[in-house]
């Protein structure tokens, strides 16, 4: 059917005849003057009248959620930025400031702090509410802060949903999963006793579990001490449930980490607090069963801010937020080079490692397993250290490396993540990817079980090598938690964007969470924890 049978009016064509482009173009193109854009004027052509508007211009620039780093570059190239704005609360802040402190205030942890912690808080931190905004979201994005996350401890496991409420399943034999007993669960269970109470952090340690709530309190089950070893004398009684922290009541603590021996806190403020350390001699081992108040942790770091911390065999690592950058701080027992200062020799307060500059690498995140340990550089770099057994520092090798050591064989990998556990190491990719190398035991590091040729069905890894079974799950994997003690044998968690856990590993006790049947005892293979923690 053409267009005149369907009552369409034909569409009418003109013939253009060719004709060259000097006789098209009859008139001269008119030339306009160019007119530089100001800041701030009043009336004259041209000009962007920023200080016109400085209310919305400040509303925009707290919608936009700009990084620290812009809203400097913002003062160091306009005036209009840097100049007072004259508005509450403080006439004299820069239109730059008001923003960064506006994003400071929609923070959980700085909402509840009065007007005298933050005006210490911004002194701690430099001076400038940019400084105090980039110590926040530093710590949010290492710490998982107000997103759910999965612990694999020492034979038993722990998960938070975005909202707060927290499951637990695995071994119970000392009441560290809360539920009132002391009998193994092997399906994820809810917390009841905790019901109005969103937990925002988790740690999990050999017998031992400890939970930070969004006010600040510490609840803590299981062994009642905090510096008891693995296989050690237990404190004085079991509990079973989650009990408040006494100690801790006048701290507001944000993150916990369990290591070996001890026990590490760390505030809002930034402060650094321990039980159990030691004395100089035995830094990082207990001195008595029942010490139980927190100390804080004297030297460089009582005045710069700590933004995440991370426990390991009798060690200590600190990621600090200097106003020069980020930075790493180690302290404990120097033993296979796991402190990062060159040397094996143990330190007595804590001392920052130097590597990391002359690498020319600023730390957003840092990982402690028991022998060695690793970081994440912004550019997305890995880096680590310690003793080299089974290939855990991914160098292709089981040597010791005594400073922080550029993982080459990822240099084509942009890493947000790092775990590590008793001698393995995952990185967690800006894709969603997964690599992980070490000892291979237990299935843990993801990998297909293939026996060679010694009949040895978990080989080790010696340098990072893509875990293709949780590619298969297509899912973007955020979070990786795996088992970080010498004495139990080591299961992992991946969680996903979604929500969704997956596990693998050992589980003869329940702390994959899922039930093994005929006499398994472990999962090569991530499968599904029956649980959605978005």
């Amino acid at each position: 059917m053409d267009a005149t049978t369907s009552g369409t009016p034909a569409i009418q064509y003109h013939n253009i005849p060719d004709q060259p482009i000097t006789a098209i173009i009859v008139a001269p193109v008119p030339t306009f003057q160019r007119n530089q854009r100001h800041c701030f004027g009043e009336s004259t052509p041209g000009e962007f009248p920023l200080a016109a508007s400085p209310s919305i211009v400040l509303h925009v620039l707290t919608a936009c959620n700009l990084d620290p780093q812009d809203l400097a570059k913002l003062e160091a190239t306009c005036s209009f930025f840097r100049q007072p704005a004259n508005f509450a609360p403080d006439y004299q802040l820069s239109i730059s400031e008001l923003a960064a402190l506006d994003m400071c205030q929609k923070r959980a942890i700085f909402k509840p702090m009065t007007e005298a912690e933050r005006q210490d808080l911004k002194q701690k931190c430099g001076g400038s509410w940019k400084l105090v905004l980039r110590f926040l979201l530093a710590g949010e994005a290492c710490c998982r802060r107000e997103n759910s996350q999965a612990i694999a401890g020492p034979g038993h496991s722990i998960a938070v949903t975005s909202k707060g409420v927290v499951y637990s399943f695995g071994s119970n034999s000392s009441g560290q999963l809360g539920h009132g007993t002391t009998e193994e669960e092997w399906r994820p269970r809810p917390i009841r006793s905790l019901q109005g109470i969103r937990i925002i952090q988790a740690a999990a340690g050999a017998g031992r579990t400890m939970l930070i709530s969004d006010a600040g309190q510490v609840y803590a089950f299981g062994k009642d001490s905090f510096g008891e070893a693995e296989y050690g004398v237990q404190g004085t009684k079991l509990v079973t449930s989650p009990q408040l922290v006494e100690s801790l009541k006048n701290i507001f603590v944000v993150q916990a980490a369990i290591g070996n021996f001890f026990t590490a806190v760390l505030s809002r403020e930034g402060r650094v607090y321990t039980f159990s350390w030691g004395n100089d001699a035995r830094l990082g081992h207990h001195t008595e069963p029942n010490d139980v108040e927190p100390h804080p942790l004297l030297g460089t770091l009582e005045n710069i801010p700590v933004v995440q911390i991370a426990a390991g065999y009798c060690y200590l690592l600190a990621l600090a937020c200097q106003p020069s950058g980020m930075a790493v701080y180690s302290v404990g027992c120097g033993l296979g080079g796991k402190l990062g200062h060159g040397s094996r020799t143990d330190e007595k307060h804590p001392r920052l490692i130097e590597q990391f500059q002359l690498l020319n690498l600023q730390p957003v995140v840092v990982a402690a397993g028991a022998w060695h340990a690793a970081v994440v550089g912004q550019d997305g770099r890995v880096c680590t250290w310690g003793w080299g057994r089974y290939g855990c520092l991914g160098h292709g090798n089981e040597e010791c490396e005594s400073v922080p050591k550029v993982v080459q064989a990822l240099n084509d990998v942009k890493a947000v993540h790092v775990a590590t556990g008793d001698y393995t190491t995952f990185v967690v990719s800006e894709d969603g990817d997964v690599y992980s190398f070490g000892c291979g035991e237990s299935a843990s590091l993801g990998h297909n079980a293939i026996a060679d040729g010694q009949g040895n069905r978990h080989a080790n890894v010696l340098t990072p090598q893509l875990v293709t079974s949780l590619k298969q799950v297509n899912e973007r994997v955020v979070q990786i938690s795996l088992t970080n003690s010498i004495y139990w044998n080591a299961h992992t968690f991946a969680l996903t964007e979604s929500g969704k856990l997956y596990a693998f590993g050992a589980g003869d006790k329940g702390q994959l969470g899922i039930e093994l049947v005929n006499n398994q005892t472990e999962r090569g293979n991530p499968e599904r924890v029956d649980i959605d923690l978005s």
